[in-house]
C-alpha cells in the first residue's frame, strides 16, 4: 500500500512536465509582447501578419522549420505588409534559449 507522502510525490512527479510547459508559454508570450509581436500577428487569426497558427501550419513536418523560424525572427528579414516591404521587428533577445522557446510556443499553436 502507498503513503500519502508517496502518492504526492507520485502525483508531483507527473505534473512537472506541464508544470515547465505552462512556464515555458508564458515566457514565451512575454518574450513575443516585448518584441511587440502581437501589433502583426494574433495566435488565430491573420492581422497585418499571418496568424501563429498560419505560421506553424507552414511549417509543419519540415526537418529544419524550427531554424528557419529562428533565422526569420533574428534576422529582419523584408515582409510585405499591405502590399509593401518593410523589415520585420527583430525580437527583443539575445539569448537563444529563449528565443527557441518562443519558435516552439508558435510551432505548436
Amino acid at each position: 500500500m502507498r503513503t500519502p507522502i508517496t502518492l504526492l510525490a507520485t502525483l508531483a512527479f507527473a505534473l512537472l512536465p506541464l508544470v515547465a510547459q505552462g512556464q515555458s508559454d508564458k515566457a514565451a508570450e512575454k518574450l513575443a509582447r516585448k518584441s511587440d509581436c502581437f501589433k502583426c500577428h494574433a495566435i488565430s487569426k491573420k492581422k497585418d501578419g499571418p496568424s501563429y497558427r498560419e505560421i506553424a501550419a507552414k511549417y509543419k513536418g519540415e526537418a529544419d522549420a524550427e531554424a528557419k523560424l529562428y533565422e526569420h525572427i533574428t534576422t529582419s528579414p523584408m515582409v510585405e505588409v499591405d502590399g509593401k516591404e518593410e523589415e520585420h521587428t527583430r525580437i527583443k533577445s539575445d539569448d537563444p534559449e529563449e528565443i527557441r522557446n518562443l519558435v516552439r510556443w508558435i510551432m505548436t499553436r
